[in-house]
C-alpha cells in the first residue's frame, strides 16, 4: 500500500473505532468532526508539504483543531505559523498482513488474568483484566473491507512486561482477519514502537500533529 492508500483506510477505520461521522474529502485530504472538548475537528494531510499546512494553518482559527500529517516533526516545525504547537510524541504509520490465527496460537494469559472480547457498533473491543478485577490491558480494530485498524492500544504500567500487550494485539488481528481484513494499520507512539516491530508490523511512514492552541 502506497501513503495514500494507508490514509485512506486508517481515516476509515479511526473513524469506526472513534464513533465520529465518516470523514469528508478535501483537496488536501480529510476533515473528520471528532466534537471532543480538547479536539473539535483533525484534518489529516496523506502528501503534505509548506503550501497546504501553511494554508490551513492560517486559514483555521477554531481552537483545538489537529492537523495529522504524513510527514516527520521536524520538517512540519517549519511549515506551521503562530498559534500552533506539535505536542505529540513522534507517530509512526505501520501495517501488517492479518491472518486468521485460531486460539490455539495464543498462549494464555498469564495466571490470575482474564481476557474479554466483544464487538460492538463494528469494533472489536479487548480487555485483559487483572487478579484484582481492574483492568490491565486493552484495545481495539475497526474493520472497514479488506483492511482493519488497530486502536486505544494500552498496557497499565503496573501490568508491563508480562505479554498482554501481545496478548491484545493478537487477539484483535486474528478477529479482524476472520472478519475479511487481509491488511492492519495502525498508528504508534514511540512506547509502542517496539511491540509492535516484535509482532511483525512494518514501519510504512512518520505521522506528526499539530493542534491550533
Amino acid at each position: 500500500m502506497d501513503m495514500g492508500a494507508i490514509t485512506s483506510a486508517w481515516v476509515a477505520g479511526w473513524t469506526v473505532s472513534r464513533g465520529t461521522p465518516p470523514a469528508v474529502a478535501r483537496p488536501w485530504g480529510y476533515r473528520i468532526d471528532v466534537g471532543l472538548p480538547k479536539h473539535v475537528l483533525r484534518h489529516v494531510l496523506p502528501a503534505p508539504d509548506a503550501s497546504s499546512v501553511g494554508r490551513l494553518c492560517a486559514e483555521i482559527t477554531e481552537p483545538y483543531t489537529w492537523l495529522k500529517v504524513m510527514a516527520a516533526p521536524e520538517d512540519v516545525a517549519g511549515w506551521i505559523t503562530p498559534g500552533w504547537t506539535v505536542p505529540d510524541d513522534p507517530g509512526f504509520m505501520m501495517c501488517k498482513r492479518l491472518h486468521p490465527a485460531g486460539p490455539e496460537s495464543r498462549p494464555p494469559v498469564p495466571d490470575g488474568y482474564t481476557r474479554t472480547t466483544e464487538t460492538r457498533d463494528g469494533v472489536v473491543r479487548v480487555r485483559i483484566l487483572a487478579p484484582d478485577g481492574t483492568l490491565a490491558a486493552r484495545g481495539q480494530i475497526a474493520p472497514t473491507g479488506e483492511t482493519a485498524v488497530a486502536d486505544q492500544i494500552e498496557t497499565d504500567p503496573r501490568h508491563r512486561r508480562r505479554g498482554l500487550g501481545a496478548q491484545v494485539m493478537h487477539t484483535l488481528e486474528a478477529a479482524a482477519a476472520r472478519a475479511g481484513a487481509v491488511t492492519g494499520v495502525l498508528s504508534a507512539t514511540t512506547d509502542g514502537l517496539g511491540l509492535y516491530t516484535s509482532l511483525g508490523w512494518r514501519y510504512e511512514g512518520p505521522l506528526t500533529g499539530i493542534v491550533r492552541d
